[in-house]
């Protein structure tokens, strides 16, 4: 199954001609899901081999403009280009509490009126997620009379056994979100496959006799079966080894996590995105304001054991290609002793292949498409 994630806008604070505003898509089985969605997202959209209608959940790591937008306008071109129809899924969009409020307002002051259906599952954020003092609680946004009007949804506190938040789980995956520390709560979220079931040994069924059909099934589902001749047979006989599930782990603006919850979530990830907005050397500024350097990125990419490391979300000081924004990724590299690093670029698109069972987490290269 292909997976892939593309980055629509790999700038910091606003967009300029060479670099949108933030946002990335992943894709998976035909899905696509868009993490932050900064003003002129659709626009790379459109410039994009992507279609922004197979979106099917968006998730928004903080709510500061750069990050939010271009939301109720993706929105309302979604609308307009899918036929009213009560039979279609919602869109699910996931992000901190305040978002629901920001969405249903912005499209009611402006009249619009979005045709697709949609859902906002806010998460509750903690007072250590930003500096003292400017923490808002927005608990209390739309309440009463209002809240009829917003849209549906839910709201998801953090699961102190986990320190991470569970949006959404079935047989083939998870979705989690984790604390991280910006001048406004921000988040990290980890999308991580579940194993997938290792090939049936056919030789080994035969000699055992059991007849191909709904038996083949159910041992591959992991089930034990037992034969007409009173025989049982387990899953751990005729199957090879589980192949893994691939990780990919994209985080907000941040100057480092909050809590335990970030490292274990997001250990020997097949790909990280970490934003690096200003250099090394300005290491004191970016903390001040809430942000990370590469050297930042890279120690917490090596604490996680990464396969590969992601940088984003670079200040408009260092423009693509010039010679600052290459020194970004060597000093990356040299804090990971010279493990993979790749500067994100807008429409550049890193595909992650899928996994063998005895893969080599640190040597196998991940190809990128421009």
């Amino acid at each position: 199954m292909s997976l892939d994630v593309t980055f629509l806008g790999t700038g910091a604070a606003f967009p300029s001609p060479s670099r949108g505003a933030s946002a990335l898509v992943l894709r998976r089985a035909g899905q696509c899901w868009l993490f932050d969605c900064g003003e002129g997202t659709q626009t790379q959209l459109m410039k994009s081999h992507l279609r922004a209608a197979k979106i099917t959940k968006i998730f928004i790591t903080h709510l500061h403009g750069d990050h939010i937008f271009g939301l109720p306008g993706l929105l309302c071109t979604l609308s307009l280009q899918r036929s009213p129809d009560a039979s279609v899924a919602p869109i699910d969009i996931y992000g901190p509490l305040g978002l629901r409020s920001f969405l249903w307002r912005s499209l009611e002051l402006s009249h619009s009126e979005p045709l697709l259906p949609y859902s906002v599952h806010e998460l509750v954020p903690t007072q250590d997620q930003c500096p003292d003092g400017e923490f808002r609680d927005f608990s209390g946004l739309d309440r009463g009379e209002a809240l009829a009007q917003a849209p549906p949804g839910t709201v998801v506190h953090l699961d102190p056994e986990t320190d991470s938040y569970l949006l959404l789980e079935d047989e083939e995956l998870s979705v989690r979100a984790f604390r991280l520390f910006h001048r406004v709560p921000s988040f990290g979220f980890v999308m991580e496959e579940k194993p997938r079931p290792g090939k049936l040994k056919v030789h080994i069924l035969q000699e055992l006799g059991v007849p191909p059909g709904p038996l083949y099934g159910e041992l591959k589902r992991g089930r034990a079966v037992e034969l007409s001749s009173g025989a049982r047979v387990l899953p751990r006989d005729v199957l090879s080894l589980p192949v893994p599930g691939r990780k990919v782990c994209v985080l907000g603006d941040c100057s480092g996590p909050v809590g335990p919850g970030a490292l274990r979530l997001c250990g020997q990830a097949d790909l990280l995105v970490h934003e690096a907005t200003l250099a090394d050397g300005l290491q004191d500024a970016a903390r001040q304001r809430g942000h990370s350097t590469p050297g930042q990125a890279a120690r917490f990419a090596a604490e996680c054991r990464a396969r590969r490391l992601v940088l984003t979300h670079f200040s408009q000081r260092y423009p693509p290609g010039g010679h600052r924004h290459r020194r970004l990724q060597s000093q990356a590299k040299t804090a990971t002793a010279g493990h993979q690093v790749t500067l994100a670029e807008d429409l550049m698109t890193i595909e992650i292949p899928v996994k063998n069972k005895d893969e080599d987490f640190a040597t196998t290269e991940l190809p990128v498409k421009q």
